[in-house]
C-alpha cells in the first residue's frame, strides 16, 4: 500500500534520509521506530506528500503522492501537533474535513460523538491537549481513510480513552482493510497492535520484519554452571550482551532461539531458562550493535 523506495533527503548539508526502502502492507499496522533524529517525520513527511524526495520514489497504492490530489485524500495524518482553526468549532471543522475528504462519512461522525463525548459547540482553542487530539481522530475516523498515519498519536490521553481509540483503528483494519503507519515512543503499547515493525537509524530502515518475528529473533537467557564457562560463552554467534550474579550468566543472544537453546542445553547446564524480550528491550540491544551504550539497561 505504502512503498518508499530508495528515498533521499538533505536538509542543508546533513542527509536526513539516505537512500531509505520501506513497505508497509495492505491492511496493516506498521510501527515506525527509531531513536530521536532518526528520520521518523521526515518519512512520514514524504508520505504525506508535504516533501518532495531529491531521489527515489514514493507511492500509496501504487500512485505517486507528491502533488497528486486523489492520492492525498485517501491519506490522514494526526501528528503532536495536529492542525487546526483556532476559532473554529469541533462542528465547523467537520464541515472542513467534510469538503476536503470525500469519504467523509456524517453517519460515522455522529456514532463517534457518543464516544468521545465531546460537546460539538465548543471552540477548539479552549481545549486541553487530549480534547483536541481526541477531535483530530474523531474527524479523522469519521473520514474513511485508506491510510491513517499517527504520530505520537494517543499522547495525553487517559488509559481508557486510548484503549477505546486503538479498538477503533484495530476495528477499522480488520473491517475495510485500513492501513495504519504508526510512529511512537511507547513500544509496548505498538507491541500489542502493530503487524509489522520497522526500526530507522541515522536515515535508513535497518530493520522490517512482522512483530513476531523481530521478537523471536533476539532471546534472553540464563544459565548456571558449576564451572567457569564464561569462555565458551563468549564464543557463542550472535551474542549481544553477557552478565554474571552469583553463578548464574545472562545472555542477550541474536539467532534463532531453538537453535541457541539447545546449544545450551547441550552443555549440560544446572539452570537454563529462556526468556523473550518486549520490542523495547529488542529496539534497545538491535541499536546497541551500532554502537549505542546500553549496558545494563536490561537487568
Amino acid at each position: 500500500m505504502i512503498k518508499v523506495s530508495h528515498v533521499t533527503k538533505h536538509f542543508d548539508d546533513f542527509e536526513v534520509l539516505k537512500s531509505i526502502n520501506l513497505h508497509v502492507r495492505k491492511g496493516t499496522i506498521y510501527g515506525l521506530i527509531g531513536p530521536n533524529g532518526a528520520g521518523k517525520t521526515t518519512v512520514i513527511n514524504h508520505i504525506n506528500g508535504v516533501l518532495k524526495p531529491e531521489s527515489g520514489s514514493i507511492t500509496v497504492g501504487g500512485e505517486e503522492v507528491y502533488e497528486n490530489e486523489k492520492t492525498k485524500q485517501k491519506i490522514l495524518n494526526i501528528s503532536d501537533d495536529w492542525f487546526y482553526f483556532s476559532t473554529y468549532t469541533v462542528k465547523q471543522m467537520a464541515q472542513f474535513y467534510k469538503d476536503i475528504y470525500p469519504s467523509f462519512c456524517t453517519e460515522r461522525y455522529e456514532k463517534l460523538k457518543e464516544i468521545f463525548a465531546i460537546d460539538e459547540k465548543k471552540q477548539l482553542r479552549k481545549m486541553s491537549k487530549g480534547q483536541k487530539k481526541q477531535v483530530a481522530l474523531w474527524l479523522s475516523l469519521s473520514a474513511m481513510p485508506e491510510v491513517l498515519i499517527l504520530d505520537e498519536p494517543l499522547d495525553g490521553l487517559d488509559p481508557v480513552m486510548r484503549k477505546q481509540v486503538l479498538n477503533l483503528v484495530i476495528a477499522d483494519v480488520a473491517d475495510r482493510e485500513l492501513t495504519v503507519l504508526v510512529s511512537s515512543h511507547n513500544l509496548r503499547e505498538l507491541e500489542d497492535i502493530c503487524d509489522w515493525v520497522g526500526i530507522i537509524h541515522e536515515g535508513r530502515i535497518i530493520v522490517e520484519k512482522p512483530t513476531d518475528d523481530v521478537k523471536g529473533g533476539v532471546c534472553k537467557y540464563q544459565v548456571s554452571y558449576r564451572e567457569d564457562m564464561e569462555q565458551f560463552l563468549k564464543s557463542l554467534g550472535g551474542l549481544l550482551s553477557i552478565s554474571k550474579t552469583g553463578s548464574v550468566y545472562s545472555l542477550i543472544i541474536k539467532g534463532d532461539s531453538d537453535t541457541v537453546y539447545n546449544k545450551l542445553r547441550s552443555t549440560s547446564p544446572l539452570l537454563l531458562d529462556k526468556i523473550a524480550l518486549t520490542l523495547e528491550e529488542v529496539f534497545i540491544y538491535e541499536l546497541g550493535g551500532l554502537g549505542y551504550d546500553f549496558k545494563n539497561i536490561i537487568f
